[in-house]
């Protein structure tokens, strides 16, 4: 039986705007296990975003209970939860978060120097993560020598190099061209072949569609969870008729 990473238990998120109460969440309970990939997809305002930062423990709910590798991360201080991201969940964003004036192997290491893991062995796993997204050959270059797949794929070796219990890419394609978006959705296809959860927040239905098991929301509530029956890959895309 598959290991729980996440448990959500009836999470309630609430914003005070002046006198008025935003409901942006309303009793969301979700389970995701060990090695899922999984879509969270919803309009705009359909709270997909304030759970995606729940999720990541950048924000805490207003009731109810979170559950991360079976440690209650839902009413944790930020110190603790600042902790619990460098360890346990490794970040890609649609703007990719990278230093500008770092070197691609600089920014991959910066998650280690937040753990305290010693200059050498840090040098070690980030050239040995960027060399398995195929960057081996672009350690020394700066962000803006780099495309803009490049980029993504070094904010993907940042995401890795902790060994984290989960990946959460938040809209990992939105800057990317057609066929580098394939490309960047075939490597986090290897990632979750390689063992890793992966949780990718989009509103495209084509990228949702390459997840296993897609969950929707609608006003701050869970208005569908279903298994994927018809997964894409990226064998599934022809560019001038070459299968990618």
């Amino acid at each position: 039986m598959a290991t729980e990473v996440i448990r959500l238990d009836r999470i309630v998120k609430n914003y005070k705007i002046g006198t008025i109460i935003v409901e942006a969440l309303r009793s969301v309970s979700l389970v995701v296990h060990t090695n899922e990939f999984v879509a969270l997809m919803g309009p705009s305002g359909s709270g997909k975003s304030t759970l995606m930062n729940i999720l990541g423990c950048l924000d805490t709910p207003t009731s109810g209970s979170y559950f991360l590798n079976d440690e209650d991360v839902s009413k944790m201080d930020d110190n603790s939860l600042a902790e619990i991201r460098n360890r346990k969940i490794g970040f890609v964003f649609q703007t990719f978060n990278l230093l500008p004036r770092s070197t691609a192997l600089e920014n991959v290491m910066l998650p280690l120097i937040y753990a305290g893991v010693g200059k050498g062995r840090r040098l070690e796993l980030a050239q040995k993560t960027l060399e398995e997204v195929n960057l081996g050959d672009r350690m020394a270059h700066k962000p803006n020598e780099l495309s803009g797949g490049q980029r993504q794929r070094v904010a993907i070796a940042r995401a890795l190099v902790n060994h984290p219990s989960i990946i959460l890419a938040d809209e990992p394609t939105g800057n990317l061209d057609s066929k580098t978006s394939i490309e960047i959705l075939g490597l986090l296809e290897e990632i979750h072949k390689m063992g890793n959860t992966v949780i990718i927040v989009t509103h495209e239905e084509d990228i949702a569609q390459h997840a296993h098991r897609i969950i929707r929301l609608m006003d701050g509530k869970i208005s569908s969870d279903e298994t994927n029956k018809h997964i894409k890959t990226i064998a599934d895309y022809h560019f001038n008729g070459v299968a990618v």
